[in-house]
C-alpha cells in the first residue's frame, strides 16, 4: 500500500548541530548543540536553541575538538548535563523532521546519549544534508555528463557549491543555520516536491 508523502514544506524541520569532544561516539561527550526551526520553508531564528553541555565524568574534551571549536571544560561547567538538553531537542522534534549535515555524527550521538541514559531514541524522520549533495550529483552527473565538479560533502565548500556565504564553523548553532540554508538550496536545485523526495 502506498501512503500519501506530505508537501516538502508542510513537516516543521528542526536543523541540528551538534559539536563534540571528539568523534568516538562511545567515549566522547556531546558539549554543544543547536538547533533552528524551520516552517512552511522559512527559517525561525527567533525559535532558535542553543546550549553548551557539562560533559559526564571520565569523558574528556580532545585537544584536536577543542582546536575546531574552541571549548575547553571550564566553560561547560555550570552548563546542563546531557540528559535535560536530550528532553529539550525530544520535545522540539517530536512531531518534525530532524534535518543534520552528516547524520553519521549527530544521529549516532544522539542515539548513544539516549542509551546512555535509558531514554528512548524517539525515532524522527531524518534528512541529511550529505544524502542530497549526493543526490543532486548523481543527478548533475546525468543531466551534464561533461561536467567536472565533484560535489564536497564538507558544510562549507558544500554552500560555496550552491552559491552561499561563507559562516564562522564549529559553532553549533551557526551550522544548523547553516545547514538549514544548504537544504533549502539543495531542494530548489533537486525540484523535492515531497518529503520522500528528500529522504
Amino acid at each position: 500500500m502506498w501512503f500519501r508523502s506530505p508537501a516538502w514544506d508542510e513537516p516543521v524541520y528542526w536543523a541540528l548541530d551538534i559539536e563534540t569532544g571528539g568523534l568516538d561516539v562511545r567515549n566522547d561527550p556531546i558539549i554543544a548543540v543547536g538547533m533552528v526551526p524551520m516552517r512552511r520553508g522559512v527559517i525561525r531564528l527567533g525559535e532558535a536553541y542553543s546550549t553548551l553541555i557539562r560533559p559526564e565524568p571520565g569523558r574528556p574534551i580532545r585537544p584536536d575538538s577543542v582546536r575546531a571549536h574552541q571549548l575547553l571544560a571550564g566553560d561547560l561547567r555550570e552548563a546542563p548535563p546531557l540528559p535535560r538538553v536530550l528532553k529539550e531537542i525530544d520535545q522540539r522534534i517530536a512531531d518534525g523532521v530532524l534535518l543534520v549535515h552528516n547524520r553519521g555524527i549527530d544521529v549516532a550521538f544522539l542515539k548513544r546519549g539516549h542509551e546512555r541514559f535509558g531514554m528512548r531514541w524517539p525515532k524522527p524522520a531524518v534528512v541529511d544534508t550529505v544524502d542530497l549533495i549526493a543526490k543532486e550529483a548523481r543527478r548533475r552527473r546525468f543531466t551534464r555528463p561533461d561536467g567536472d565538479a565533484q560535489p564536497s560533502f564538507n558544510l562549507a565548500e558544500a554552500r560555496r557549491q550552491q552559491g552561499l556565504p561563507d559562516y564562522q564553523a564549529h559553532d553549533a548553532l551557526i551550522d544548523a543555520v547553516a545547514t538549514a540554508e544548504l537544504f533549502l538550496a539543495l531542494r530548489k536545485a533537486l525540484g523535492a516536491r515531497t518529503l520522500r523526495d528528500l529522504r
